[in-house]
């Protein structure tokens, strides 16, 4: 991996231009009316401020569990997009919504390799962060 991807001021595009299209993926379901829009938009809202404060906060528990907004920020769109394929209404504003969420999972992955190093130590990192909680018979032994 190159070095600029590694760079602050890398991260901070990448979590600029993740937070912007979260922003308007809230902002077109917003504007669509109706309640299972707005509840859409108000938890992108919510997700959106979750990766600011990952990005922003430096407190050790937020650092921790820094892997958290992404993957609740990729499965609630993930889950959004199979809503609307498999609900519709199919319109020109639905695919354009579509791309921009497609897009941000694209996005969020970039930003797994360039933090984590690989989806692998994506996973080490998220069970080490919640190791210490899990009680001890559900701990995975080391062989």
């Amino acid at each position: 991996m190159t070095t600029f991807l590694r760079s602050r001021s890398a991260g901070a595009m990448l979590t600029t231009a993740i937070v912007a299209l979260t922003l308007a993926t809230a902002y077109l379901h917003a504007t669509l009316g109706g309640l299972l829009f707005t509840l859409n938009a108000l938890g992108y809202l919510g997700l959106a401020a979750l990766i600011v404060i990952g990005a922003a906060a430096p407190v050790a528990i937020v650092e921790r569990f820094s892997w958290f907004p992404r993957v609740a920020l990729a499965g609630y769109t993930a889950l959004t997009i199979a809503g609307y394929l498999v609900m519709g209404p199919y319109f020109s504003l639905g695919f354009i919504a579509k791309g921009i969420e497609v897009a941000l999972i694209a996005l969020l992955v970039v930003d797994v390799v360039r933090v984590y190093g690989s989806p692998a130590g994506f996973v080490r990192a998220a069970l080490a962060s919640v190791g210490p909680i899990v009680p001890e018979r559900f701990r995975p032994t080391s062989a």
